[in-house]
């Protein structure tokens, strides 16, 4: 088994900036996608901490097009295009491969506990008969913690055997190192991606494929610098660095602290909004966080002028 692919190394689930009336803000969005690839950082649009499950399928579609007509590159992009209906799902998806994009990130339908892996294949196995595109490749997206559905073992063997060609690899976000490590060492040639840079080092050393993490939102430099250095000398040091940032990330409600770390950065106070029910850090939560930051000596080199660039050319 094996994939040609650009969705290697290092992905963001891009945070989605909203206005005022909540709408998404297109023009924000292909901003930081910009820089996020001038980084070497692929984009998994449509993730969790893009809070995609908190907007419409149309409203994902335009954004999607947003992006295109932006000059963003869709070889690199990995759009999330699970949802609980499946109707939703294979028109999100055939949307996604018709504009080019070089793969999409899949939940299971999560609605429902306690399902079996024949109802999870069966799910699968209809969005990949009605999208009907040999274009198409899916990367499973496994966060139990959040869906409460697992993507067991079992059931990615079946859909390998059964859709060699559609099927290329997954995000594991199970937090089991143990998980992981048996994905890469039971399907060779399959894209494991950790669901957290903290883990990156150790999956590459492994053999997978690299990380789709949230922190790859405001620390990319750092992330795919160690994807594409990770043999050298200096990696554990790095890997170190890189979790110490991640860590302290997390100490906050991770997609309100990423937005305002954004924010921070451009002086945007626009980019703190968040849908509800999530809502953005408070004040004495911004200032704590800009002073741990500070402490670490973060910085997002290259964000203002990106942005400042896209706002003349438009």
């Amino acid at each position: 088994m094996g994939h040609d692919s650009k969705l290697r190394g290092v992905l963001a689930p891009v945070v989605t900036p909203f206005g005022k009336n909540l709408a998404p803000d297109a023009g924000r969005l292909v901003d930081h996608c910009r820089w996020l690839l001038s980084q070497d950082c692929g984009l998994a649009v449509f993730g969790t901490n893009s809070e995609a499950n908190s907007m419409s399928v149309d409203e994902k579609i335009d954004l999607l097009d947003a992006l295109v007509e932006g000059g963003i590159d869709t070889g690199r992009m990995m759009p999330g295009t699970g949802a609980c209906a499946i109707p939703d799902t294979v028109r999100l998806t055939s949307h996604a491969v018709r504009r080019g994009c070089a793969g999409v990130m899949m939940l299971p339908p999560f609605y429902y506990k306690g399902v079996s892996d024949e109802g999870l294949f069966r799910a699968f196995s209809e969005v990949i008969e009605r999208v009907g595109d040999s274009k198409l490749k899916i990367y499973l997206y496994h966060i139990p913690p959040v869906a409460q559905v697992a993507i067991t073992l079992p059931l990615i063997e079946r859909l390998l055997a059964a859709y060699p060609d559609a099927i290329v690899g997954v995000k594991d976000s199970s937090g089991d190192w143990s998980n992981t490590e048996a994905m890469i060492r039971t399907f060779p040639g399959f894209l494991v991606f950790a669901g957290s840079e903290t883990g990156l080092l150790q999956t590459l050393q492994a053999g997978g494929a690299g990380c789709i993490s949230a922190g790859a939102n405001v620390n990319a430099p750092a992330i795919a610098a160690l994807a594409a250095n990770w043999q050298s000398p200096d990696a554990s040091a790095a890997q170190e660095k890189i979790t110490g940032l991640r860590t302290t990330m997390g100490r906050y409600p991770m997609i309100p602290a990423l937005k305002a770390t954004i924010g921070r950065h451009l002086e945007d106070p626009a980019w703190l909004a968040l849908r509800p029910p999530l809502v953005e850090l408070s004040r004495t939560q911004r200032d704590e966080l800009a002073a741990d930051l500070d402490k670490l000596g973060f910085n997002m080199p290259g964000l203002r002028q990106q942005a400042s660039a896209h706002a003349v050319a438009t």
